[in-house]
């Protein structure tokens, strides 16, 4: 059997200048899939192996496939390949397409997982996983101190669900205040050389789970199908919607755009109408209202920039970036030549990453792995390393990880009391109740909502602030689409983050005529393995001798653009708590449901033909679109399950973000978007976040 995969991998991945799939390490890395398989091994590929091997008797006089030519070899492979065999035990297509993917694993992903020596590939195409030479990295981190559950005071001034974006701008809030605060992070703290740096274990591509966090065992989600049957979803899956769970959440491996919400974002029911089977509404609160909180945020946490690029967005800045935008990169010049031709406004992408020394952190080192991956220089800047280091430093502020609120208590349906905290160390499971005089929720949208609904009692039986059934309603991201092109010379030069520009002539006032519209920038570095899986055109060879000659010609020569878009909101997109499904501690898990409105699909549509008319213009030689799916849209900039309003039936929060009829229980992340923006929505999530905890200060 040996024999037959090492022919194989080495027909699909030959030798050449550079070396094979065997030459590489690709089996050592096969031998560690087999051995932690579920059963792809057992079901799909030994027997294919022993129909290959059966086939190429057949067909050549007894010979074994490792004993046909180069060219015997390819022309059956091609055969299996297009399901051209007779009398398979599998699908031979399947048993082809599933080996062909172990192979370019082994071969293109992370030498730590057993193939790749040496990171010869990366090397072959052009690909620089780490900081430009001559940065020292990884670099030291802040060490944030941790409380056990033992060791918590019996009662808080304000209680933190949540070490995110806007769980860790409140509790630094909160701390400098004078209030005593408790962080509940139920992620772990994850050092620099915890997260990872694996290719097929991460937040950007999670094939087979993510580098943060959850474990895959007890933390399953659902997924409510149109028959009315639940599907269980594992972490990395794509209908689980996760987002990054360890301190920090999302801003410990985002790419970190920084932009505001369009001051129209906030009030597109007036502007546009209520399309038919939407819920879009108006924020109660204008962008004027939200200006300052901005400006604080791309101080405070720190946002580099260029503060009179965008300026047809309808908002004048006050203040510039305390930062100066990072260089424009190869593809970032070639795209603002395109856009100047198109008569297209383009300018820099602000990101909350250092373009020079800040905070005693340094510059970024321009990593080939940027998003998804922890920072090696610690320039990204994000939760853990800017708000609730200040939080910490005060003194008055307290953090547990690994730690989950397994309900808020409350009082009569108007007060929060406190919260009961479960934690499982080492198999043992303990509980403790905490006291709080204010509650803060800041737990992302999918579990902050949950948690709303698993904390009922007499007084609201269908849970918190759920009188009028609008907990866990409005559940939005946002779709992407756009277009790859493929140029004659090389585009890329491998600076990361990579994204370096960005166009809005297609946020609102758009000639598609289509509601909201949105950005349009390129993207981050891609990984090899993302190139191999989504940035190869569709008539590309992906195996052999031509295979590997595409990935050498096509990695620094294409250039994808897409956008996010204002996404119209629908009640039926929402989270409910699973009647059947537990988690570790025994709580009923998320029940995602629902899908993308077609308005949003449209809108999608006509940024896609945006971005190949921009990439014809750049002097493509080739273009194809992505398109968006029409599946519920709830991932990485989860938003809307408990959105602000004024009216309490048709909303969770009010205007500052408090639970309707409570005095001391507020939201302080993206749950509370009424709508998501056209944008990155971690910036707005951070204003509101300093504009509800100032609130919640003022009252005592």
């Amino acid at each position: 059997m040996r024999a037959v995969l090492e022919a194989v991998s080495d027909r699909l991945v030959p030798e050449d200048e550079w070396p094979s799939a065997t030459g590489a390490g690709v089996l050592t890395y096969l031998e560690r899939h087999a051995s932690g398989d579920s059963g792809t091994w057992t079901t799909i590929i030994e027997p294919g192996l022993q129909s290959l091997d059966a086939e190429a008797n057949a067909r050549h006089n007894g010979l074994t496939f490792a004993e046909l030519s180069a060219e015997e070899q390819d022309r059956l492979l091609h055969d299996v390949q297009h399901g051209q065999v007779r009398d398979w035990p599998v699908s031979a297509k399947r048993f082809f397409d599933t080996l062909l993917s172990l192979v370019i694993e082994g071969y293109y992903g992370s030498p730590e997982a057993g193939g790749n020596l040496g990171g010869t590939s990366w090397e072959m195409i052009g690909f620089r996983p780490g900081p430009l030479p001559g940065q020292s990295a990884p670099v030291e981190e802040t060490e944030l101190q941790q409380r056990s559950i033992d060791q918590l005071r019996d009662r808080y001034d304000a209680v933190v669900i949540g070490a995110g974006a806007g769980g860790s701008v409140a509790a630094a809030v909160l701390a400098e205040a004078g209030l005593h605060v408790l962080v509940v992070e139920r992620g772990s703290w994850l050092r620099y050389g915890d997260v990872g740096s694996d290719h097929l274990r991460n937040h950007r591509m999670s094939k087979y789970g993510h580098n943060t966090g959850p474990s895959l065992e007890g933390h399953s989600r659902t997924f409510l199908l149109a028959n009315g049957e639940e599907r269980i979803t594992a972490p990395f899956e794509g209908d689980y919607h996760n987002n990054a769970m360890t301190v920090g959440g999302g801003t410990r491996v985002y790419g970190a755009q920084a932009w505001r919400f369009h001051p129209d974002d906030f009030r597109m029911a007036s502007r546009y109408g209520i399309p038919e089977g939407s819920s879009l509404s108006d924020w109660p609160i204008l962008y004027e209202e939200l200006e300052r909180y901005y400006e604080r945020a791309e101080w405070e946490v720190g946002v580099s920039g260029d503060g009179h690029a965008h300026a047809g967005r309808g908002a004048k800045r006050a203040r510039p970036f305390p930062m100066p935008p990072l260089a424009r990169t190869r593809e970032g010049e070639r795209l603002a030549q395109a856009a100047a031709k198109l008569g297209w406004e383009a300018g820099p992408v602000p990101l909350l990453i250092n373009s020079e020394e800040r905070d005693g952190r340094p510059a970024c080192g321009r990593c080939g792995q940027c998003v998804g991956f922890a920072c090696p220089t610690n320039s990204k800047n994000g939760g853990h390393n800017t708000m609730l280091v200040r939080a910490l430093a005060t003194g008055n502020c307290d953090l547990i990880c690994d730690t989950i609120v397994e309900r808020i208590e409350t009082e009569g349906g108007k007060r929060a009391t406190g919260v009961r905290l479960v934690q499982d160390i080492g198999g043992i499971i303990d509980r403790r109740l905490v006291q709080a005089g204010h509650v803060v929720v800041a737990a992302g949208a999918i579990e902050s909502a949950r948690l709303l609904l698993n904390s009922a009692t007499d007084s609201e039986p269908d849970g918190i602030g759920n009188r009028y059934g609008q907990v866990g309603r409005h559940l939005q991201g946002h779709v992407y689409s756009g277009a790859y092109g493929l140029f004659d010379d090389q585009i890329q030069d491998g600076l990361g983050p990579g994204v370096s520009i960005a166009t809005f002539r297609f946020e609102h006032n758009n000639e598609a005529g289509v509601i909201g519209g949105g950005l349009l920038a390129n993207e981050f570095t891609r990984l090899p393995l993302v190139h191999w899986y989504r940035a190869l055109a569709h008539d590309a060879a992906r195996w052999g001798s031509a295979g590997k000659e595409t990935m050498r010609e096509t990695y620094l020569r294409t250039s994808h653009i897409q956008g996010p878009i204002q996404e119209i909101p629908t009640p039926d997109s929402r989270v409910r708590l699973s009647p059947t499904v537990r988690d570790r501690y025994g709580i009923p898990v998320a029940q995602l449901s629902g899908g993308v409105h077609p308005e949003s699909l449209r809108a999608s549509a006509m940024l896609a033909e945006q971005a190949e008319k921009w990439l014809w213009a750049a002097g493509a030689r080739q273009v194809w679109r992505t398109r968006a799916g029409a599946g519920l849209s709830g991932g990485q900039h989860q938003s809307g399950t408990l959105r602000m309003g004024s009216d309490p039936s048709a909303s969770v929060t009010d205007p500052l973000g408090r639970v309707h009829g409570y005095d001391n229980l507020w939201v302080s992340d993206g749950s509370v978007h009424v709508t998501n923006g056209g944008v990155n929505p971690v910036l707005t999530i951070m204003a509101l976040a300093f504009r509800t905890a100032e609130n919640l200060v003022k009252r005592g």
